[in-house]
């Protein structure tokens, strides 16, 4: 295994040169996906004309599949198991659902060096140094999104443990990341996730890292400020009202 080259160069390529700060909006239940969608649409469509800021959405969804634009049929395994949403995302089929946190981004990259690789290496890189808070050593490979961890014993002797699908419309982002804290990894089943059939997934509950959502979004929202620049909290509802 070959770990990805590194391609943005310097601590500050992803962060903004103004120093504003990303509205920083956490979801008080439970999301459904098409509202998801919408609101992440209209965010976007505000900050691309300079209306609104950008934003970082913490949510949880219940359980569903979604497809990017590279999925496969064939992957779609258990295609009534749960609902199946059409993303407008890059990549494959994917699972969301309660215990997972989902990070919707919604980044202005004409402030940020517009590199859309540079970004999918820094949105790995701040999983990562997420996953450290808890003393995971998680990690990028070459040829393959995502954030993966030693699992000695399984297929491959790794397993995903964080999925990152982003869309890029006028260099404004939207999508992101989804960190498995504790879901019920048997809903996997139902798809093979990312179109990767011999590897497993994986969750900070299952590698014996019992923690809870509000840590893990202080750890993300400190890992977060580190590579993009500060954050600013703002109510649930702040997303829908302020697009």
């Amino acid at each position: 295994m070959v770990t990805e080259t590194l391609i943005c160069v310097g601590p500050d390529k992803l962060r903004r040169e103004d120093g504003a700060p990303v509205d920083w909006i956490v979801a008080d239940g439970p999301v459904d996906y098409p509202l998801a969608l919408a609101a992440m649409k209209e965010r976007a469509a505000a900050i691309a004309r300079g209306e609104a800021n950008e934003a970082v959405w913490l949510v949880e969804h219940p359980p569903l599949y979604t497809s990017g634009t590279s999925s496969a049929a064939a992957d779609l395994l258990q295609p009534d198991r749960f609902p199946v949403y059409e993303a407008g995302r890059g990549g494959e089929y994917t699972y969301h659902g309660p215990g997972q946190r989902v990070a919707y981004l919604m980044l202005d990259l004409r402030a940020r060096g517009r590199d859309v690789r540079c970004l999918v290496q820094g949105l790995e890189g701040w999983i990562i140094d997420t996953l450290g808070a808890f003393n995971v050593d998680g990690r990028m490979v070459d040829g393959r999104i995502g954030v993966w961890v030693k699992t000695p014993g399984r297929p491959g002797g790794e397993s995903k443990i964080a999925a990152i699908g982003v869309r890029v419309s006028k260099w404004v982002t939207t999508h992101g990341i989804a960190l498995n804290v504790a879901p019920d990894l048997s809903h996997f089943d139902g798809i093979v996730p990312c179109g990767i059939n011999d590897r497993g997934v994986t969750s900070l509950e299952d590698l014996g890292q019992i923690v809870s959502m509000p840590e893990v979004d202080m750890a993300l929202r400190t890992a977060f400020e580190r590579r993009f620049g500060p954050a600013a909290g703002l109510a649930a509802e702040a997303l829908v009202t302020a697009a």
